[in-house]
């Protein structure tokens, strides 16, 4: 991991979080101010967003921009880059998606039509508008979140599973294209982390605290170590790393079963 010099210099001077309100995107805005990252925060929730943003100004000497906006919307790029103005764009962390558990056959098509919107047209546009500086200069990166749900399908997380997928692939492809042209690409698959999203799908009783549940910080702070090496992908934590090693050697259908064993007992969440 670059010392905070370094790391400004190869990623900055200005990161754009997408999804940074809370949980994981709020973590990620912390952590890269700490290591001298001015933030251009973006989220559809204003007050939350804001509330990190003051936070984040009263801990850190870094400039931080709350942009309210939709990721969903037709024009996001546009949206998006009228909060940037003229600042410039090092490195990129698309955490927003859409985390919807329901029956596939319950789910509503339009509602359907925006995951795909959030999770995977938004982030494609913005690291297609962004990308082009960064191999100009010869320096920056991109993270996007997928999940380890994008490895293989499983009930009830059909369309956000599939969507992870896309991410996955998008920045595997991303990677094969811009690392010998200076900019660092990771896909980053958490497993289960204290995240408000992750809590909203879990039922009365569940274990919230086993050992294969993460803290934001703990996942940030792995990521941040992992980009710029010679990962393509990371799987936060040395259990979860294990267990997708774990499916990945099982049959297709074998891995599906199982996973399904786990989904099909969370608790719808609609969101």
């Amino acid at each position: 991991m670059p010392e905070v010099p370094e790391f400004r210099s190869r990623y900055g001077p200005c990161a754009l979080v997408a999804g940074a309100a809370v949980g994981l995107g709020a973590e990620w805005s912390r952590q890269l101010a700490a290591r001298g990252l001015d933030l251009v925060l973006v989220d559809r929730d204003a007050g939350p967003l804001v509330a990190t943003c003051d936070a984040i100004r009263r801990e850190h000497a870094v400039e931080v921009v709350p942009a309210v906006v939709d990721l969903g919307r037709a024009d996001v790029v546009d949206a998006v880059a009228r909060a940037v103005g003229d600042r410039e764009i090092g490195l990129l962390v698309y955490n927003a998606a859409l985390g919807t558990v329901a029956p596939f056959l319950e789910m509503d098509p339009a509602h359907m039509a925006r995951m795909l919107d959030v999770n995977c047209r938004a982030p494609m546009l913005l690291a297609h508008a962004l990308a082009p500086a960064m191999a100009r200069r010869g320096r920056g990166g991109i993270v996007l979140l997928s999940s380890m749900s994008g490895n293989v399908g499983s009930a009830q997380l059909a369309v956000y599973a599939a969507t992870k997928a896309f991410d996955l692939v998008l920045s595997d492809a991303l990677w094969a294209e811009l690392h010998d042209r200076g900019v660092d690409v990771l896909a980053v698959q958490p497993g289960s982390t204290r995240t408000p999203g992750w809590l909203t799908s879990q039922g009365p009783g569940a274990d919230v605290t086993g050992p294969m549940v993460m803290d934001p910080a703990d996942v940030v702070r792995e990521a941040l170590d992992a980009l710029g090496g010679d990962a393509t992908v990371l799987v936060p934590g040395e259990l979860n790393r294990m267990g997708a090693q774990a499916i990945a050697s099982l049959p297709r259908r074998q891995a599906i079963e199982m996973m399904s064993q786990v989904t099909s007992k969370l608790v719808r969440n609609d969101r």
